[in-house]
């Protein structure tokens, strides 16, 4: 751990590291930055969302890299807020001499843009009275090992680390601070000053940025985002919540590719100074199925499709996965690149602090190399919803899914690490049963919808071979609840997918018992564990908090067995848990602060999905 003088891990302000819940989220489909409330960009990978970092203060203070926009007056009130419909993201900042707003956004002017050209840009407008404000753009790439050489042009400063080339243009003056550029801007009432930061291409001249050109990309881009969110068919109780859970969801979609990754964050920890700290720039095959129900189940059609083509390109590349110590995984990996690569080792970043002293920072994760075999039962899921709402798979789709439920149909017995990623021995997770049932039961469901082949009666005595795994080996008597995994007493938040997935009617009463058994030993008000750690242990060391997710399914739960009045309410308790912004990360500590990679897909998903249902069992 690197401490300063007088700090301690959770010190925040002692490390100029704001709290993960005061960011906002600002991105063009490639990549995406973290904007403190405070008018820092704390975090930006560039160009893409698994690139190494340019700014990276979440993680490591000012010096890991930041780009500050700050008032000169000393008493200041922030206030931040999204422009109605958008991801762009507005700083109001309260002096006594005025008021200045800060704009910040990434233009995208058009679906599928061959064109596109990455910026980033800051617009400052003074509101009321004067407006004075410093500037400090200290880039610090790759992950802040290097400093960027500066060169003046005639239209800003080029800066170039060998790997990733950046171009600052400014309406202002702008200054060179050693590794830095800086300004100071004094505006009256009604003005505005730019700053755009360009990725550029190796040899590509930078654009600079005018005020009357700088209008219309941010008249397209606002454009854009409303026109994307009125494909949306939600008009339900809680509109605002979906719809920016929804424009959420979009910013974490890597257009060109189709894929949706996890969280545009590593190493946001689980607790405050612990080391569940983990890299979740990648797309989980488990995310698969919650996607596609959320897309389609709003209108989004063409991300379902991509994200489907995505999908068929991992199902269609044959054989089988091996870890680096020679186990079978399978024929998917866990998780995947953007491109749909296996993603590097895991390893360290020693020398940042970690937010908050949180350490340590990790790149990349170490769960690919692992056996989750709930995987199968996602993605699977995901391609029946498709098949039933979209236009139907084709031949060469059916041909992989029936070699990969044919794999699954020999394997499903084996212990796994579970959707839950344990790093210790692997054991009989029953969330991985109940998926590979869910497969199961999918291709049955597709095949004799569509009349395509598939050996049929294979397929439904493993089907109820693991349902009879399930009901027998995983109900625990004694205790009138279903188990983590068969000989324990642990509690586990996923089961309460069961009635999600059909594998049991949500008035079973064995479902019953378990929702009353969860609710005594996981649910803490509304908010939901996703495994007791006192009774139970999963190779890692250190607490967490809440998962977000599993609060949801837990309004979800409640929706299906008709306690509508405590779904109502244990709904309405979640969005207070949102951040100013409408944003989760992925966990909520015990004082009701973010904790984990922010902000988070899955949880997301689970809004829209548990609000959708609540909404139509209320009528």
């Amino acid at each position: 751990m690197v401490n300063r003088p007088g700090n301690q891990p959770g010190d925040a302000p002692a490390w100029g590291q704001v709290p993960i819940a005061d960011h906002g989220l600002v991105g063009d489909l490639r990549t995406c930055a973290l904007v403190g409330a405070e008018g820092s960009v704390d975090w930006f990978c560039a160009p893409r969302f698994d690139s190494p970092s340019v700014f990276a203060a979440v993680l490591g203070g000012e010096d890991a890299g930041a780009w500050t926009l700050r008032p000169l007056d000393e008493e200041t009130t922030t206030h931040q807020f999204y422009l109605p419909d958008t991801n762009i993201l507005v700083t109001r900042f309260h002096t006594e001499a005025g008021v200045t707003e800060v704009h910040d956004f990434m233009p995208v002017l058009r679906a599928h843009d061959p064109d596109h050209h990455q910026r980033l840009v800051r617009r400052v407008v003074s509101v009321r009275g004067t407006s004075r404000l410093a500037m400090r753009m200290a880039a610090r790439p790759q992950y802040a090992t290097e400093r960027p050489d500066l060169q003046r042009t005639d239209r800003g400063v080029r800066l170039s680390d060998g790997e990733v080339d950046l171009a600052l243009s400014s309406t202002v003056d702008l200054e060179l601070d050693g590794a830095d550029v800086t300004a100071e801007v004094e505006l009256g009432p009604g003005e505005s000053a730019l700053f755009v930061l360009e990725v550029l291409e190796p040899g590509e001249e930078m654009r600079g940025c005018g005020q009357g050109d700088t209008q219309e990309l941010f008249a397209a881009t606002a454009r854009f985002w409303r026109t994307w969110l009125s494909q949306s068919t939600y008009a339900g109780r809680w509109r605002e919540m979906v719809d920016r859970a929804a424009l959420t969801l979009k910013l974490l979609c890597h257009e060109p590719s189709g894929a949706v990754v996890a969280a545009p964050t590593t190493s946001l920890p689980e607790s405050v100074g612990g080391g569940r700290n983990w890299d979740y720039r990648y797309v989980w095959i488990r995310d698969a199925g919650f996607t596609l129900y959320a897309l389609l189940r709003l209108g989004f059609t063409d991300e379902a499709a991509a994200f489907t083509r995505w999908l068929s390109e991992r199902l269609g590349e044959g054989g089988t996965h091996r870890a680096e110590h020679g186990e079978d995984l399978g024929p998917l990996r866990v998780l995947y690149t953007i491109d749909g690569e296996v993603p590097e080792t895991e390893r360290t970043l020693d020398h940042l602090c970690g937010h908050r002293g949180s350490q340590p920072v990790r790149v990349g994760n170490a769960a690919v190399e692992q056996l989750q075999l709930d995987i199968y039962g996602e993605v699977i899921d995901a391609v029946y919803l498709f098949d039933k709402h979209g236009p139907g798979i084709s031949h060469d789709a059916w041909a992989d899914l029936t070699r990969v439920v044919e794999w699954l149909a020999e394997n499903w017995q084996r212990p796994d690490h579970g959707m839950w990623e344990i790093r210790e021995e692997p054991r009989e997770h029953l969330t991985s049963r109940l998926m590979s049932w869910v497969a199961l039961e999918r291709m049955i469901r597709v095949a004799r919808r569509r009349g395509l082949p598939g050996d049929l009666s294979a397929w439904s005595r493993v089907r109820d071979d693991v349902y009879a795994d399930i009901t027998e080996r995983g109900w625990d008597d004694a205790q009138q609840t279903y188990v983590q995994h068969p000989g324990s007493e642990v509690l586990d938040a996923g089961l309460l997918l069961m009635p999600m997935v059909k594998f049991c009617s949500p008035a079973d009463p064995r479902f019953l018992a378990t929702l009353e058994r969860v609710e005594q030993r996981l649910v803490s008000d509304s908010l939901v564990f996703r495994y007791d750690l006192d009774e139970t242990t999963d190779g890692l060391s250190g607490d967490e908090g809440t998962f977000s997710m599993c609060s949801f399914w837990y309004v979800e739960a409640l929706t299906r067995v008709g306690r509508l009045d405590d779904a109502r309410l244990a709904l309405e308790k979640m969005f207070t848990y949102a951040n100013h912004l409408g944003l989760y990360a992925e966990q909520v500590g015990l004082s009701g602060d973010q904790l984990g990679n922010f902000p988070q897909a899955f949880t997301h998903l689970s809004l829209i999905s548990a609000a959708l249902n609540l909404d139509r069992a209320l009528g």
